[in-house]
């Protein structure tokens, strides 16, 4: 049998963070095979790579890595073009700490809304949350082509699940979020964002 040196993305079709990484792969024009993986059932493989059994997981021949920052970053580094970090180590900081803010100020909110087990009322809260916040920050992307960057960087490919997911979260962006639903607007029709998806998200909208 032919040994194949493929990536392999364990990737949830649904998960804004196996998202993440589908985003990264198709942007980097990077063949991977995409072997989905229903909640709470883990494949024997990938059981043997992930002590976790977690998605998104990716495997690189004997490597396998299941953390999506770290998984992303990897690929930026193993593919660096198109890059999708800065060049400078300031910048890159700065690239970094907003990967951070939107996974703790965002992606927090996202999960609580997603849990069967968060309880209605909280859910409410949370929704809340994440439209004040996303319409509070809305002006940031009036400038840019990108989130504070003229080109695509990993933090977009961080906000960008989020977004194509309001509809699911029952969020309705309000009218001053303009610059917001522009950039949207914008990203969701580029190719590498439309090959991303999956069959799964394609009908979230």
């Amino acid at each position: 049998m032919a040994v194949t040196n493929r990536l392999a993305c364990y990737s949830d079709p649904a998960d804004h963070y196996s998202h993440r990484v589908r985003i990264v792969l198709a942007e980097k024009g990077v063949a991977a095979d995409i072997i989905d993986v229903e909640p709470g059932r883990c494949p024997p493989r990938l059981a043997e790579v992930n002590p976790y059994g977690s998605v998104p997981t990716l495997v690189d021949r004997d490597l396998a890595l299941y953390e999506p920052t770290v998984v992303m970053e990897y690929l930026e580094e193993r593919y660096p073009h198109p890059p999708l970090m800065p060049v400078y180590p300031v910048a890159r900081g700065n690239t970094r700490l907003l990967m951070h803010r939107v996974q703790r100020d965002w992606c927090s909110l996202v999960d609580q809304i997603l849990d069967s087990r968060v309880k209605e009322a909280a859910k409410a809260v949370a929704r809340k949350e994440l439209r004040e916040s996303l319409t509070g920050v809305s002006p940031l992307f009036a400038d840019k082509p990108f989130f504070l960057s003229e080109d695509l960087s990993l933090v977009d490919c961080c906000l960008l699940p989020i977004l194509w997911r309001l509809p699911v979260l029952g969020i309705e962006l309000p009218r001053p979020a303009k610059p917001l639903l522009d950039y949207m607007e914008r990203l969701f029709v580029r190719d590498g964002f439309q090959a991303s998806l999956s069959a799964v998200e394609r009908d979230m909208r």
